[in-house]
């Protein structure tokens, strides 16, 4: 329930904070951009290497979304409709792939792949090696479809069967019946997930730079690390922003006017599960392939590198990098969830423009894409407070500012949920707020700030383009030695690292799975 009380001012100080943390370095990041001479911006602007890049980037993009679609759709359809058995299997098909992030997932591939590759020592093959659009797409489809698995999935289990049965009455047939109702009421949850899965791949660079595919976000940290062009890398992710907006432009116009309503009164029942019958070996040999290509080739090239691990000095630095990561993850897990709680409470709890703006603000940074936003702190810090560039300090900020969005949602559920007449009722027996705040309110909250800081460390586990701008000199995670050493062809020594984030994310997501349940 909203209110149009006036925010306290305990409240909205964090919120204004958040939205100068995520506002600042984009506008000095604009600054930055225009500070040079007039005929050297028409030189950058006008660049043809732009729009290779931009051709790239938007083709990959929207291929991962068409290609994803094609295999979360036939997932969450087996899983949400069909009388396939067992259906758990299904669920975590869709889901552990998040787990693997996806420079790990290239990593594997490639080192499964050609002369010396895994799939040679066991199968004697010569399997070629991905690389370029071809291996990007396929790369980024794998590790990214359950984006779109998830929603799907939801939709289709939560979608009102009373539509179809009265299709079927008019006499259309299955195949009708699905293309004319079912799929119109997936598109909320379709575009919602391909959301997700834009955002990633425009942002992603572990995953082109691996594969050898010039996209902004890969020629961003080129350029800021190999050529030192300050200024062409602050136009690339100019441009790079520019994309992203037109994309978050485009899915909420997409979204006008979409009403899908229940039409059946009474209680919601669940749709009639669809009999498999001749389709029952087709449908096991698509979920063996997907497992096979997502799960069993990654993880099991890792496995099979690792036991090739001969080098001393990585595994003596595999305890380091693991206390670097797991301590980074969970200070930026409870420093976003803190400040997730404020933005979560908020919007949840009061109306009015300034609440809606303050939520806005805080997913603009996570839309930003993490290479973006990483050099937009660095230019704004080196002109502000050179002292705090490459601190743990800053990097922490930056993973909190970046992740805080996602860290809003399951707050928000717990919110909807503890009904704020338990609040009123404290208050009414003469308990000051913040005591209502600690006995009532955060109890009944407890679910989603765990979700919160379980969903956020996960993130922080994987994210690779902010550890290797930001972090501290010296300081090492599983992330960026994985990089390191897949950049120098050295699949074994990357091998224990690997194996360390994909259990750990592993772990995560099925706990988080669990209580989602």
């Amino acid at each position: 329930m909203t209110t149009r009380r006036r925010v306290p001012p305990t409240l909205l100080l964090p919120a204004l904070l958040t939205a100068l943390g995520v506002l600042l370095p984009l506008s000095y990041l604009v600054l930055r951009a225009f500070g040079a001479e007039a005929g050297e911006l028409r030189e950058i602007v006008f660049r043809v290497r732009n729009l290779e890049l931009l051709g790239n980037t938007l083709g990959l993009a929207l291929g991962v979304l068409a290609a994803g679609t094609a295999v979360a759709l036939p997932l969450a359809y087996l899983a949400a409709r069909t009388t396939f058995r067992p259906r758990w299997v299904l669920t975590l098909l869709g889901v552990l792939p998040l787990a693997i992030p996806g420079y790990v997932g290239a990593y594997a591939l490639i080192a499964a792949s050609g002369p010396g590759g895994t799939i040679q020592a066991v199968t004697g093959l010569n399997w070629p090696g991905p690389s370029g659009f071809w291996g990007a797409l396929g790369v980024l489809t794998l590790f990214t479809f359950p984006y779109l698995f998830l929603n799907l999935h939801a939709a289709l289990r939560a979608q009102d069967p009373a539509l179809e049965d009265a299709a079927r009455l008019l006499g259309r047939s299955p195949g009708q019946t699905f293309r004319q109702v079912t799929l119109p009421h997936l598109r909320p949850a379709w575009l919602s997930g391909g959301l997700l899965v834009t955002l990633h791949v425009l942002g992603d660079f572990g995953v082109t730079s691996l594969m050898r595919y010039p996209t902004f976000s890969a020629a961003i940290y080129q350029q800021y690390t190999a050529a030192y062009d300050r200024v062409y890398s602050a136009w690339l992710a100019l441009m790079l922003l520019a994309v992203t907006g037109l994309t978050l432009w485009l899915e909420a116009r997409l979204m006008r006017g979409v009403y899908l309503s229940r039409v059946s009164p009474g209680g919601a029942r669940q749709p009639a599960r669809v009999p498999l019958r001749g389709w029952t070996l087709p449908a096991w040999a698509f979920v063996g392939l997907l497992a096979g290509a997502a799960l069993v080739v990654p993880l099991g090239t890792v496995l099979y590198w690792l036991r090739l691990e001969q080098n001393p000095y990585a595994l003596a630095g595999l305890a380091e990098a693991t206390r670097g990561a797991l301590g980074a993850a969970a200070v930026a897990a409870l420093t976003t969830t803190a400040l997730a709680f404020p933005l979560a409470y908020i919007g949840n709890r009061y109306a009015g423009r300034a609440a809606r703006l303050t939520e806005r603000v805080a997913y603009l940074g996570y839309a930003t894409p993490p290479l973006a936003f990483a050099l937009a702190l660095i230019f704004f810090v080196l002109r502000s407070g050179p002292a705090l560039y490459q601190t743990f300090a800053l990097l922490i900020l930056a993973y909190t500012l970046h992740f805080v969005a996602e860290a809003i949602g399951p707050i928000r559920t717990s919110l909807s949920k503890a009904t704020p007449r338990l609040e009123e009722a404290a208050r009414v027996l003469g308990a000051a707020p913040g005591r209502t705040l600690w006995r009532v309110t955060l109890p009944l909250m407890r679910p989603g700030l765990l979700a919160s800081a379980a969903f956020v460390f996960l993130s922080v586990l994987k994210e690779l383009p902010l550890t290797l701008l930001l972090a501290p000199t010296g300081f090492a995670t599983l992330a960026s030695n994985v990089w390191t050493y897949t950049e120098e062809a050295q699949y074994a020594a990357a091998a224990p690292y690997a194996l360390v984030i994909a259990a750990s994310g592993a772990l995560l997501t099925l706990l988080i799975l669990r209580r989602e349940k």
